[in-house]
């Protein structure tokens, strides 16, 4: 992904809300299989790392983005935009 399409997105997904939370049990399987279907039905989404979570928000982005096969647009303190293309 170039810097000019993540400008772009980055610029869609300032009104979005967090479409989940990842609270105190980190990335279970129910919270993966959650954000594989936002990430099938909007392309691009926010995800809210909660402060009682197991993980930080800069450990969760690699497994995030091995797991869900997705991109990484922006990172701002506990929030992460996401980023999948549609089939």
């Amino acid at each position: 992904m170039n810097a000019k399409l993540k400008k772009k997105f980055r610029a869609i997904g300032h009104h979005l809300n967090p479409a989940l939370t990842i609270g105190g049990n980190g990335l279970a399987d129910s919270v993966l299989a959650e954000l594989n279907r936002a990430l099938d039905d909007h392309e691009l989404i926010k995800v809210k790392v909660g402060q009682n979570s197991s993980v930080a928000s800069v450990e969760i982005i690699e497994p995030l983005e091995e797991a869900l096969h997705c991109a990484l647009v922006q990172k701002v303190g506990g929030v992460v935009m996401l980023y999948r293309p549609a089939e």
